[in-house]
Order: structure tokens, then sequence, then C-alpha cells
């Protein structure tokens, strides 16, 4: 294969690792989910919550998405204009994104969209791109923005 289409292959890869991220989230394949981090993995989702970016196992991603996510009825993670920049064994994949979230709520309307960026960083491991960063970055809500507290309480 020449190095331009080893680029292609690698650049595929990498897109495909960041929208199963997205996939299995919502299907709630949690054990596929976790598989797809590195050992550790810096998560920053500080422009939705505040507070300051950790450092999480997968075990640990997974735990919190699955009290997360599954606190909902379903979720709809979109993603779009992905952008992949190689760097030998380093990756970093850029996207748009747009995810729903719907509860049934007795009060308001039953969904939360929420929209803006992700950054992903990866390492290749043999054939495979595992994440160790991920950065959300809202840019706008819409709907219920109290869906998220009833989700939790």
């Amino acid at each position: 294969m020449t190095g331009s289409a080893q680029s292609v292959v690698a650049k595929y890869a990498v897109a495909e690792t960041c929208t199963l991220m997205a996939v299995y989230a919502d299907r709630r394949e949690w054990d596929k989910l976790g598989a797809l981090f590195a050992d550790k993995v810096l998560l920053d989702y500080t422009s939705l919550n505040g507070g300051e970016p950790v450092h999480l196992t997968p075990k640990e991603i997974t735990e919190a998405w699955t009290t997360t996510l599954s606190s909902y009825d379903s979720t709809q993670h979109l993603l779009a204009n992905q952008l992949v920049a190689l760097d030998g064994d380093r990756a970093m994949c850029t996207a748009s994104f747009q995810a729903t979230h719907r509860l049934a709520a007795a009060h308001g309307a039953s969904l939360w969209t929420l929209g803006g960026d992700y950054r992903w960083e990866l390492a290749r491991s043999g054939d495979r791109w595992l994440i160790d960063t991920v950065v959300m970055t809202a840019a706008w809500g819409d709907g219920n923005q109290a869906l998220p507290a009833q989700a939790a309480g």
C-alpha cells in the first residue's frame, strides 16, 4: 500500500473510532465503548459542567456514562464535518456534534439538545486507534435545560 493509501486508511480508522464512541454510548454498549479508550483518558466537559478536566480509566468512563446516559429514555449523538490529522502514531479528529437527550417529563418539554464541537486525540496501538483525550466544547443548547437534573434526580 502506498503512503497516501495508508494515510486514507488510517484517517478512516480514526474517524470511525470517534464515531463509534457516540454510537456505542447511544446504544448503551458499554463494553464496546470501553474498548475504544486508552488506559488513561483526559476528559474535558468543562464547557458544559464547569470544573476541571479529569483523567479517567475506561472503566471509570463507562461507569459514569452508564449512570448519566441510562437515566434518559434515549439519546442520539450525531457527528459531522470530521477532520482527521495524522502525526506518526498520533492522531487528532475534530467534529461538529448535536446531542439530543429524551426523557418523558411531567413538566416541560421532553427533549434537551446540545450542539458544539468535539476534539479527540488518539494513539495507535497495533492496528487500532485508542482515544486518550476527549474535549467537548458546547456552543448552544435548546429545549428543556432542566432535563439533565431531572434525569439525575
